[in-house]
């Protein structure tokens, strides 16, 4: 991971904005007290908030596994018409 002072982060911020968001690699703010920070796009946030909730519900992960392994000849077209 990238890493830059909290100085220079604030005379580029814009940039760096656009940075993390085009390359989706995130960036490590480095102050002086030793707390550090990072900056990431938030498409990137938001996945990542996505995969802690799916991984927070039991058995979700492992359904995702299996339904992964299964051959797409299993697979029905989805129907948008479809009444559930």
């Amino acid at each position: 991971m990238t890493a830059i002072t909290i100085s220079s982060a604030q005379n580029n911020l814009p940039q760096l904005i656009s940075e993390v968001n085009d390359s989706n690699l995130p960036l490590t703010i480095i102050n002086d007290s030793g707390k550090n920070a990072v900056l990431l796009s938030e498409d990137d946030w938001n996945s990542i908030q996505e995969t802690l909730y799916l991984h927070s519900v039991p058995g979700m992960a492992e359904s995702i596994i299996k339904a992964g392994q299964e051959p797409l000849s299993e697979y029905t077209a989805y129907d948008p018409g479809e009444e559930w």
